[in-house]
């Protein structure tokens, strides 16, 4: 007994929700509307000393906790039945030092906050084109934008990561892990994926000095696929680095296929860049300009917007470009999709001396590095009734495609991948492993994918 009282003596800080407050149903939501779960209760931090006694308080009483930032799991992994919800996003301070080029940036910012308080002082940092992911989950998976060909992943821009870990049997601590000290955990929160080893609450960033970019818009009609999506991905990795760009396949009850991209350079560059797309099919809308670039970071945020609540996503990587079999799979997908919301979309990511590419597979923590392109299936709809049918369209899609790809994006998480330790980590997994066992032991950080404790090497 007396063990028990001395186990129970944590009190929450911050602010926090339980099921009887008028705000816990918003609380409780995930972007993914298709999760809907009833934690036990909800705190909001606003300080790393709330977060160390959420750990703490979890633990003395044996509850399962998550971690959640912008509450973006695709598969609801930042929530919980009966656990506690440990919620960063209003640590959301953002200090620049333009003249060493740092930025110091709390995990509870979403990325539009992000970009305005970097451009206020002309800087950047290449991420994801979502305005309300959290920066917490988008760099501990990776991080890839319109950005990345150039300046690589937002974890390749990581120098230093502050983050609350189990300490103990039931305590908890928050440690600075950077090329100094506890340089491994540094490496495997770049790429190794949210929510595995800790609660991150502030991250160190390498920024880029920027002011205009250039953007263009293509836009074809659905007969074009088969020559576009060919096109598209042979030229999308050869061309400079300085144009990371995107294709998005719709349903054929839209009808259209739209390529996006951002050039660091001037728009009269950008338009003799793209001609080789402009020569294939018969484009019915072209944009090409010059602009500041946070007004571009909301150009590509647009397509994020408005979307069907409840949704299910897959990834793979591209090695190279689909041979015309798998092209024809994705018509013939996207001919049967479930309704006009569903998608494939993919983005150029190595090729061309990347920044992506040019960064060992073993170096960080995500290991698809020699990968030209990552594609993102996705089906959405609103009403429950139509959920079975769009989730076995994904897998069903994903299997068809697998021949061509491989493996999948640790940000894009999908519960039926079998080998998820492959797909999403390849050869880092046994490394990620020995990490969880040194920093969790006790897997107090743990939900239906998270990294499992690696056995202790025999001596």
């Amino acid at each position: 007994m007396a063990q028990n009282r001395k186990k129970t003596g944590t009190q929450l800080t911050g602010r926090i929700v339980f099921p009887d407050n008028p705000s816990y149903n918003a609380a409780r939501m995930e972007f993914n509307r298709r999760f809907s779960k009833f934690p036990r209760v909800i705190v909001f931090c606003r300080r790393t000393q709330d977060v160390i006694n959420a750990v703490k308080w979890a633990r003395e009483r044996g509850v399962r906790l998550r971690a959640r930032s912008g509450r973006h799991s695709y598969e609801g992994f930042s929530t919980v039945n009966g656990g506690i919800i440990i919620d960063v996003s209003e640590m959301n301070k953002v200090k620049v030092d333009r003249k060493n080029r740092v930025a110091i940036v709390q995990t509870g910012n979403p990325l539009a906050r992000v970009y305005r308080k970097l451009w206020n002082k002309r800087v950047t940092l290449p991420a994801g084109t979502a305005p309300d992911v959290g920066v917490a989950g988008l760099t501990l998976g990776g991080g890839i934008g319109l950005l990345s060909r150039k300046y690589g992943l937002t974890c390749d821009n990581l120098k230093q990561v502050k983050m609350v870990v189990a300490s103990g049997r039931y305590g908890a601590k928050a440690i600075v892990a950077n090329s100094r000290k506890h340089s491994d955990l540094l490496w495997a929160s770049r790429g190794g994926g949210g929510g595995n080893f800790g609660v991150a609450t502030a991250y160190t960033f390498r920024v880029r000095p920027i002011s205009s970019v250039s953007i263009y818009s293509i836009t074809w009609k659905w007969a074009d696929l088969e020559k576009v999506l060919p096109a598209w991905q042979c030229w999308a990795p050869s061309v400079t680095n300085r144009l990371t760009s995107t294709i998005e396949v719709s349903a054929k009850q839209v009808g259209t296929i739209v390529s996006t991209g951002q050039l660091l350079g001037g728009a009269e560059e950008l338009r003799r860049l793209i001609r080789p797309l402009l020569r294939t099919g018969t484009p019915i809308k072209v944009m090409v300009k010059t602009v500041p670039f946070i007004e571009a970071t909301r150009f590509f945020a647009e397509s994020d917007l408005n979307l069907e609540p409840k949704f299910k996503i897959t990834g793979a990587y591209g090695f190279q470009p689909l041979p015309r079999e798998g092209v024809r799979i994705i018509r013939d997908f996207l001919s049967k999709a479930p309704n006009r919301h569903s998608t494939v979309w993919s983005q150029s990511l190595g090729g061309a001396g990347s920044a992506v590419s040019r960064v060992a597979a073993t170096a960080t923590a995500y290991p698809h590095r020699k990968a030209e392109i990552i594609y993102e299936l996705s089906a959405r709809w609103r009403n429950n009734k139509e959920q079975q049918r769009n989730i076995r369209w994904v897998e069903r899609f994903r299997r068809a495609l697998r021949p061509f790809v491989k493996g999948d994006y640790v940000n894009f998480p999908d519960l039926q991948i079998k080998n998820w330790p492959k797909a999403y980590y390849g050869g880092n997994f046994r490394r990620l492993k020995r990490v969880k066992r040194k920093y969790d032991p006790h897997n107090v950080f743990r939900f239906a994918q998270s990294i499992p404790v690696g056995r202790k090497a025999k001596g």
